[in-house]
């Protein structure tokens, strides 16, 4: 097997622990217009998806007319939200910090929620220049768009890359462009729940901690001794 010369993390699950607030909100949200659903299902369905993706999809299962206002006035609360309980993950500053080998972030969330979360979480540096949204693509997850992309602009190929991700729908689209996977269980909205994947969107390994990824791959990392 090819040595990885590229990490792609994707952000929400991975390195912000915001996956739980966004699904809370959407389902409070929903609620309000008869729609019913719960985080198992959410996790299923519509984890790694772009908003405008998820709404389609709302508006198609449950027959809902959502007002023009639902998607800004849903992004207002969310940010409001991420402002008072955002954190990253544990660990995952350290983990960035001592990897040997370039990284990026490919992420299903528009530019400015991108940018704000890294904001919030203290993590804009580390991401400097190299951050991509699915807002520069024409299919986001699960098609494997986004990460090709990534891979393009950060001039690697595709079967030389690691994708890190937490959701089903980013797991496959990592699979589709032919790159290695590596799923992260350790965000709080995993908890609890079956995951079981089905058998389209199996990773290479499942981690539920950076700790538990490093120590399985130590030679991508430097050890706390090692000058920069």
């Amino acid at each position: 097997m090819r040595e990885p010369e590229l990490i792609i993390f994707d952000c929400d699950g991975v390195l912000i622990d915001s996956e739980v607030i966004s699904a809370r909100q959407l389902i409070a949200e929903l609620k309000g217009y008869g729609v019913e659903m719960d985080m198992a299902f959410v996790s299923r369905h519509f984890l790694g998806r772009s908003y405008p993706v998820v709404l389609k999809e709302v508006r198609d299962r449950w027959g809902v007319a959502l007002p023009e206002r639902f998607e800004a006035d849903y992004r207002a609360r969310l940010l409001a939200a991420f402002e008072r309980d955002l954190q990253r993950m544990p660990g995952v500053v350290d983990t960035i910090g001592a990897l040997r080998l370039p990284y990026c972030l490919a992420t299903s969330s528009s530019p400015e929620r991108m940018r704000k979360s890294l904001e919030i979480t203290g993590m804009t540096a580390l991401f400097e220049g190299v951050a991509f949204t699915a807002s520069e693509v024409a299919r986001g997850k699960p098609a494997p768009d986004l990460f090709l992309h990534a891979a393009g602009r950060m001039g690697v190929a595709p079967e030389a890359c690691v994708v890190i991700e937490d959701s089903l729908n980013g797991v496959r689209a990592g699979l589709a462009a032919g790159m290695r996977v590596w799923r992260f269980t350790g965000g709080s909205h995993m908890a609890g729940l079956d995951l079981t994947p089905p058998d389209d969107a199996v990773a290479e390994a499942t981690y539920d901690s950076f700790a538990a990824l490093r120590a399985a791959h130590p030679a991508l990392f430097r050890a706390s001794h090692e000058v920069i």
